[in-house]
């Protein structure tokens, strides 16, 4: 081949082309994998030593192959290694998830089949069917630290992530960025396995940092995918759902809460809504995508998982006194996806005994405090609103309220939306979909008046034709939480997404109307959607299906069914917080490389408690030594990169990360019991509800809080409606109450289970069969009869 082919096929494989079928075959000193591009047009070879016991060497050959060249290239190879047994076959597979190495050798993981679970913008994504790992040195070099106990312990640990469960990918179109993202920049190179919802970023750091690209591996995401193709009026949609979880502060339900140094939350999760009408060759595809997150309170608060108390505490820390980690969050949400950010506060206004309670007044306060150091334009609008409270209320439609709060957070950030040609929608590399929008930029956004006058607009005279020609962009978010971010949360994303969905569909030309009323069919193949995504988060965050009592009382489901089926739920999620989460949370933390073991440094399962590595020392040592045995926390990235605790980071032989860390006090507040701060708290607060006739939200928020610190409410003010609670002194006039708020104590509290309205009866043990089964006759797997006793006993 001349010379000059030769460079404008390299030209052509690295603009548009990328690796998505592998061969990997074995030598005695190497490995070599084949990989070929979709359409059969090159290859490529790349080359692994396995020769050296702990070192990671290879080569990758930047030539571009012809199919006869690369089976010619291998025959060569096998040829000159006949003597130690030539070339060997050793699998297919499907990209490189990484490598890893914990006291011995490396190991390489792949995937070894895929499933096609849809695709965007022309663009397939896949799901993980089966992943192998395979040893990298030869048998005849290994040590005998590849054998110990500790080794297999750790390899046994990291087969526990299940990639088959949740983990999705695409060659072509990055998934892990939100459309108007790709749609808008132009990300370049290896830049995107540093986004935060890119699970193996640790796992592929040492390869992206040697090679020449990423041709090999591919990026994965961990959440949830789900295409489904509808159609209205006879005209064909998909309808695209998409949760991204971030890897930073990950974990499970009780060993990650809250907020860490960096302002990372835990449970943080990415929602993504693409509605697209079906391609037709030679037209132009309308699409709209809108994006919503949800991520725990951003506060220091954590709680204990005990197998002796299935109610664990509340505990929270008064360490970082100017909210600096909550504001950081916030920062982070501005900057992924401006302004206004929209914070809806699920969690309750009323209890006998203060525990959620406490972090409503607390997260009150943080967002006063951080809105005063705000311009108008970057306040944060919080909307406190106890969804728990109000579900309980007979004839209370609990989804045609949360979507008024909806439909006025989504006025405020709008949709995404623009018009594609058909190249530009089936075009390999979609960060060149932008030549078909214009330039524009997800943190250089259109006012609101910009976008309720469709002034985005490229040519065209009539109104209809503007509108249909616009390009509209998503400025700002709206971030949802209740306690867990799970059963409350997925309900109120849910009604947010049904007016999105209204909107998406007129925006698209599909309905006449911008609003999809709730008996509508379409309002019900959105919620069997959600209802999945919120399921399979719940299992990924709290080990067990979500609570989804609104939606089975919006079907007109069985009362006696669905508190069977809650109970159910609830005994799963308790069993695995209490006997499961520990390990699950030391092959999370392996995973993403959040410990890296040492051959002289403890094991992951000999240290301790470090979730809020600070906190948790003056916590542990006011623990009686008897109990410590119950708390199993997790390691985080704060305790790995704050200044702070780089001396313990280094003695656990924890990983090093490349973000600053802005370190916060080190002081151990002490703790007082639930019963003395009980005693010190009575009244209630007491202030005038703001004006909001122009959003119809005054007979929503009734008693709630509603803070909008608005220049027409006073500017600084925060316009707090009254809290209801009738133990907080009623001396207080705002949410910050100086006997209560701001008080430089830990508080524990004991917590209530999600869903509250269980009867006795709807559960049977049966003793001769050994077995739980609910009213239905559904046998609940897993959990020891005798647990589900003890746990039955503490509910009534």
């Amino acid at each position: 081949m001349a010379a000059s082919e030769r460079s404008m096929d390299q030209e052509v494989v690295k603009s548009s082309s990328f690796l998505q079928k592998f061969r990997l075959y074995e030598t005695r000193s190497n490995f070599y994998m084949i990989g070929r591009d979709k359409n059969r047009t090159f290859w490529k070879v790349l080359k692994l030593d396995r020769t050296e016991q702990t070192e990671l060497n290879f080569h990758q050959d930047s030539t571009p192959y012809t199919e006869s060249e690369c089976f010619e290239t291998l025959r060569r190879i096998h040829e000159g290694n006949r003597s130690t047994g030539g070339l060997k076959f050793v699998t297919t597979c499907y990209g490189i998830i990484g490598f890893i190495r914990f006291l011995g050798p490396y190991y390489m993981l792949i995937i070894t089949k895929r499933r096609k679970l849809g695709e965007v913008c022309g663009h397939t994504v896949y799901g993980v069917a089966k992943s192998r790992i395979v040893t990298i040195p030869h048998a005849s070099v290994l040590s005998t630290v590849a054998y110990s106990k500790d080794e297999k312990r750790y390899k046994r640990l990291l087969c526990t992530v299940d990639l088959t469960k949740d983990f999705f990918f695409s060659y072509s179109y990055h998934i892990m960025h939100s459309l108007q993202r790709n749609l808008s920049n132009n990300v370049e190179g290896q830049t995107y396995y540093e986004s935060m919802f890119v699970w193996n970023e640790y796992l592929t750091r040492r390869i992206r940092n040697n090679a020449e690209d990423c041709m090999w591996t591919v990026a994965l995401v961990y959440g949830f995918f789900k295409q489904v193709k509808l159609s209205v009026s006879e005209k064909n949609f998909r309808l695209t759902l998409i949760a991204r979880r971030s890897r930073h502060y990950a974990g499970t339900r009780y060993l990650k809460r809250g907020v860490n140094e960096k302002g990372r939350v835990a449970n943080d999760v990415e929602t993504e809504q693409i509605v697209y009408e079906e391609p037709q060759d030679g037209h132009p595809v309308r699409i709209s995508s809108v994006v919503q997150n949800r991520g725990s309170i951003p506060l220091f608060w954590s709680q204990e998982t005990s197998r002796l108390n299935i109610k664990p505490d509340i505990t929270l820390s008064a360490k970082d006194p100017n909210f600096e980690a909550t504001r950081l969050h916030f920062e982070n949400l501005a900057r992924r996806y401006g302004n206004p950010i929209i914070v809806l506060n699920l969690i309750k206004t009323r209890e006998k005994r203060p525990r959620e309670t406490i972090l409503r007044v607390e997260f009150a306060n943080a967002i006063k405090f951080i809105n005063k150091g705000l311009s108008k334009e970057e306040r944060l609008r919080p909307l406190h609103w106890d969804l728990h409270k109000h579900s309980r209320k007979k004839g209370t439609n609990v989804l045609g309220i949360l979507g008024r709060l909806a439909t006025y957070a989504l006025n405020l950030t709008g949709i995404f939306y623009c018009q594609l040609t058909s190249d530009g929608f089936q075009n390999q590399n979609p960060s060149t979909v932008e030549n078909n929008i214009g330039e524009c930029s997800t943190y250089d956004l259109p006012t609101k008046d910009e976008i309720a006058s469709d002034s985005v607009v490229e040519n065209g005279n009539d109104s209809k034709d503007r509108q249909k020609e616009a390009t509209i962009l998503q400025k700002g978010v709206l971030r949802t939480n209740c306690i867990d971010c799970l059963d409350r949360t997925n309900v109120a994303q849910y009604a947010y997404g049904l007016v999105a969905f209204g909107r998406q569909l007129h925006a698209l030309g599909l309905t006449e109307s911008d609003t999809i009323d709730l008996d509508n069919p379409l309002a019900e193949d959105l919620m069997g959607v959600y209802e999945t995504m919120g399921d399979t988060l719940a299992l990924q965050y709290g080990g067990s299906a979500a609570h989804n009592k609104i939606f089975c009382e919006r079907r007109g489901q069985w009362k006696a069914a669905t508190q069977s089926q809650e109970l159910f739920r609830t005994l799963q999620r308790y069993y695995s917080n209490a006997y499961m989460d520990a390990e699950k949370q030391d092959a999370i933390n392996l995973f993403l490389g959040y410990f890296q073991p040492q051959p002289d440094k403890p094991a992951l399962w000999e240290l301790g408690s470090d979730q809020h590595y600070n906190a948790a020392r003056f916590l542990a040592s006011s623990v009686p030594e008897i109990s410590r045995s119950t708390i199993k926390r997790s390691l985080s990235e704060s305790s790995i990169l704050s200044e702070g605790t780089s001396t313990v980071a280094g003695r656990h032989g924890l990983g090093e990360k490349d973000e600053e860390v802005k370190g916060l006090s080190d002081s151990a507040p002490e703790i007082i019991s639930t019963s003395k701060t009980t005693s010190m708290i009575a009244g209630s607060f007491s202030a005038p509800p703001p004006i909001l006739e122009e959003i119809g939200l005054e007979e929503i928020l009734e008693n709630d809080c509603f803070c909008f610190n608005d220049d027409r409410h006073g500017g600084d003010q925060c316009t707090c409606a009254a809290f209801d609670m009738d133990w907080v002194s009623s001396s207080g006039a705002s949410c910050e109450d100086e006997s209560y708020g701001r008080s430089a104590l830990v508080r524990s509290f004991e917590t209530i289970p999600e869903s509250t309205n269980i009867e006795p009866e709807i559960c049977v043990i049966n003793t001769e069969r050994d077995e739980v089964t609910t009213v239905e006759g559904e046998a609940i797997s897993g959990i020891p009869q005798g647990y589900v006793r003890w746990v039955m006993g503490h509910f009534w």
